[in-house]
């Protein structure tokens, strides 16, 4: 069995602390499934604020940095995060995440103006890199690999009720009290983290000799903040951007090029390095997050879309619309639970990424039948479809990468597939939203009749930024843009299925190593490195096992 490894045995070392009962397991997870919980319903509660808040300041032009600011600090600080936590443990680094998360949860709600807020959401980010990343590091620190997928689970749960959850509160909130609660709703429950956390949890990492590479880490924040600008901005004239031709958006791709590429040098000569250039060596550390990565793209580039077609299509409010997402959220939370309890009885967990990266192709081809007739009921078929392959896949390639890596690298690890799987998130987003907005003004433009062509860029904005106004619209206008809009997304679809696909192929070639069934790789005296883990009956000649 070539493609089957196994970890080196495990002895326990003299000082290490006994692992906990499943019952204080379960006292840390409730304040680490806080935290997470507080990152993940922040990157949707948001949206449905928006237009609410473009109105109040006065600022439509610069709508979208609220969630650019949020997610370039919330993705180029995660492997930061995880290096630090490595080195100077994961308690203080958690909690310190916390505070500055609430912090800027609070000056968020009493922003005065746009410029204040885009500040503000940026220190949030930078709080919710470490709420994501440490959560899920903190697990490996507790809990050993074989008993760890029964606990991850939770996690997916925690990311398939925040991703419905959100839209919901969101919508409720500014439509009862007011936007700024969506940013005072976090007061609470970070308080209640931050207790717990502080009564509960230890910190079981050890602390070693430190040196941090900053001009490193400089170098990966510019680097990764360049080219997320480039998803962002890129093929958005009109005050929204640039076109993906501007002399803007070239200079960015070889400005983030050039210090991606800059960075992986540095990283390969400093002695104390941001990101170990030694894991990509590792095949099942490379084979997940590349399907990470991908399942990113497709994933959260094409979901993001459908409550829009829930509202412009279907004629459905925000809140409604995030109602009518929970069938997505069913799936996700049984099948991440159920994989989670059935990896801890068998000790094995290759074939959910294949098997959930599978489901998720299909899902996604299911999804180009959208039409404007289709039933709710044939819609929340899709979306639980879509769920159970989300659940299946997210949380167990985090597993497979915490227990193929050494232990002195485990937040490291950790922050990596976070950080991967996001990145995939914003090119997603930025790839299938320029096949949205370049099919829709094709579409409508075939669609529309001749005296409503020359208004055609103010209908298109209208059906992605003002479904309320697109009603108001002459019939033969409205039913034109809706035509135009499903064929659009259809489109959409029909480019992210084969991407998933990818995914399914990288989750074929993901080795499977045997859970560990202690939280560290092995023992070794002070000042003896750990050495590399032994896998069981990969080849000894083939280089890219280690």
């Amino acid at each position: 069995m070539s493609h089957t490894e196994v970890a080196t045995p495990v002895a326990m070392d003299a000082h290490e602390e006994p692992e906990m009962t499943h019952r204080q397991i379960l006292v840390v997870f409730s304040g680490l499934m806080l935290g997470l919980f507080l990152a993940a319903l922040d990157q949707s509660v948001v949206s449905t604020a928006l237009p609410t808040i473009a109105g109040d300041f006065h600022g439509l032009n610069r709508l979208t940095w609220v969630v650019t600011a949020y997610l370039l600090t919330s993705t180029a600080s995660a492997p930061l995060y995880g290096k630090i936590s490595d080195l100077y443990g994961r308690k203080r680094i958690f909690q310190f995440a916390i505070v500055v998360f609430l912090g800027a949860s609070a000056l968020a709600g009493l922003s005065q103006n746009m410029n204040e807020l885009i500040i503000f959401r940026g220190l949030q980010g930078l709080g919710a890199g470490g709420l994501m990343v440490l959560a899920m590091s903190i697990v490996g620190d507790i809990v050993p690999p074989s008993e760890r997928g029964r606990y991850q689970g939770y996690f997916g749960a925690v990311f398939g009720v925040s991703s419905v959850a959100g839209p919901l509160i969101g919508g409720f909130l500014v439509e009862s009290i007011s936007w700024r609660w969506i940013f005072y709703i976090n007061l609470p429950i970070g308080a209640a983290a931050l207790v717990v956390t502080s009564i509960v949890l230890k910190d079981r990492g050890e602390r070693r000799q430190h040196a941090i590479d900053y001009f490193g880490a400089l170098l990966l924040v510019a680097g990764v903040s360049a080219l997320l600008l480039v998803t962002t901005l890129g093929g958005s004239p009109s005050g929204y951007g640039y076109p993906w031709g501007s002399w803007q958006i070239i200079t960015m791709i070889v400005a983030g090029v050039t210090l991606i590429a800059a960075f992986i040098f540095r990283e390969m000569r400093a002695p104390e390095p941001i990101v170990p250039m030694h894991l990509f060596r590792k095949r099942v550390f490379t084979a997940s997050n590349a399907a990470g990565f991908v399942i990113g793209v497709a994933m959260f580039g094409a979901i993001i879309y459908l409550p829009v077609y829930l509202q412009v299509v279907k004629g459905v409010s925000p809140t409604i619309s995030g109602l009518e997402l929970l069938p997505l959220m069913v799936g996700i939370l049984g099948a991440s639970i159920s994989a989670g309890q059935i990896i801890t009885r068998r000790g094995r967990y290759k074939m959910f990424p294949v098997a959930g990266t599978a489901i998720t192709t299909v899902a996604m081809g299911l999804l180009t039948f959208l039409s404007a007739t289709s039933s709710y009921l044939e819609i929340s078929a899709f979306l639980f479809i879509m769920g159970i392959g989300m659940g299946l896949v997210m949380q167990v390639l985090v597993l497979a990468v915490q227990n193929g890596v050494d232990y002195k690298d485990l937040g490291t690890a950790t922050s990596l597939s976070n950080f991967f799987r996001s990145m995939g998130g914003a090119f997603g987003t930025a790839i299938l939203g320029a096949v949205l907005t370049d099919r829709l003004d094709g579409n409508l433009l075939a669609a529309l009749p001749a005296a409503a062509r020359p208004h055609i860029g103010q209908i298109s904005r209208l059906i992605v930024g003002s479904p309320k106004s697109l009603k108001l619209l002459p019939a033969p206008i409205h039913t034109a843009a809706i035509q135009a809009y499903v064929h659009s997304i259809d489109t959409v679809f029909i480019v992210a299925t084969p991407i998933v696909f990818l995914a399914f192929i990288a989750a074929l070639a993901m080795p499977e190593i045997k859970l560990r069934s202690t939280v560290r790789t092995r023992s070794a005296p002070p000042g003896e490195a750990t050495p590399p883990s032994a896998e069981m009956e990969a080849p000894a000649a083939d280089p890219l096992v280690v």
